[in-house]
């Protein structure tokens, strides 16, 4: 296959493969960490109103999310790659990123909670999915 289809098709399959976990963990959160009562946490809107409920134990599962999705979706695209498989990987670490900049925004949340999420769940999570994908993707050293 053509590498530069390769990757383009590496970079859609780790932000859409990121994504679904990401999603995936959102959804189920309720269930794992109860909200306040009272809390609506359906709408953006809700979100924004029920925030001040909201205890640490209530940013767990979306730090989980945004860190999982993201380290996920650097090692699709890192094991989709052509080459350059670091690059790509910290390429959708940065796509996440923007994401979460982006949520942090319209969804203002806890002064602790914004560079944790920021400094933490991104980038080097990205790395880290790169860096096992690369590690295990190696080429072997002939003797």
């Amino acid at each position: 296959m053509n590498p530069i289809l390769r990757n383009i098709i590496a970079v859609i399959a780790g932000a859409f493969g990121g994504g679904a976990i990401n999603m995936a963990l959102i959804m189920v959160s309720g269930s794992v960490i109860p909200p306040p009562e009272g809390a609506d946490i359906t709408t953006m809107e809700g979100l924004k109103a029920s925030m001040h409920l909201m205890e640490p134990k209530h940013f767990l599962m979306p730090f989980l999310a945004h860190a999982l999705g993201t380290y996920s979706g650097a090692m699709i695209t890192a094991a989709v790659a052509a080459n350059h498989k670091m690059k790509f990987a910290l390429g959708i670490g940065a796509w996440f990123l923007i994401g979460g900049i982006i949520n942090i925004i319209l969804l203002p949340s806890p002064l602790w909670f914004t560079p944790t999420d920021l400094i933490l769940a991104y980038i080097p999570m990205a790395y880290l999915g790169g860096k096992e994908i690369t590690k295990r993707i190696k080429p072997k050293e002939t003797v």
